[in-house]
């Protein structure tokens, strides 16, 4: 059964670091939460202010990184826990961007709502590219 288990940030990125498809730790966050079979760690979000200046606006703050093994509805456990946290600390507004060529599902089935695609970059998870491809990508919004 899953539970929900406070994290350290640096535990949290090497566990995104070990696990996430595409993308390395952040380099900053607000809170992180993983979840748990027993002890063992299976999945872990990140939140933290905007990356996009223009969405900082003290109000909103933006999933960085959700990552695991994705087991017994872990991905959607975690979303659920990370806007709870957000609504209790006083926050209006909660983001995410994917991948356009990724499905979203947790999203669509949270609330979220899509926003128009906008271009982002790929960053490898060894960040090797000195110029990183351009790639669309899709901002998921849920109001709290």
């Amino acid at each position: 059964m899953l539970s929900l288990k406070p994290i350290t940030f640096k535990d949290a990125c090497i566990f995104v670091n070990e696990n996430h498809l595409h993308l390395k730790a952040p380099q900053g966050y607000k809170f992180a939460i993983s979840a748990a079979i027993d002890d063992d760690i299976v999945c872990v979000i990140m939140i933290g202010r905007p990356l996009n200046r223009n969405l900082d606006d003290g109000s909103t703050l933006e999933i960085l990184r959700l990552a695991g093994k994705f087991i017994n509805n872990s991905s959607s456990f975690l979303v659920a826990a990370g806007l709870k946290v957000c609504k209790n600390l006083g926050y209006k507004r909660l983001i995410t961007y994917i991948r356009a060529d990724e499905k979203g599902h947790v999203y669509k089935m949270m609330g979220f709502a899509a926003a128009p695609k906008t271009i982002g970059r790929i960053w490898h998870k060894n960040n090797t590219l000195p110029f990183p491809d351009l790639i669309d990508k899709i901002c998921y919004v849920k109001n709290l």
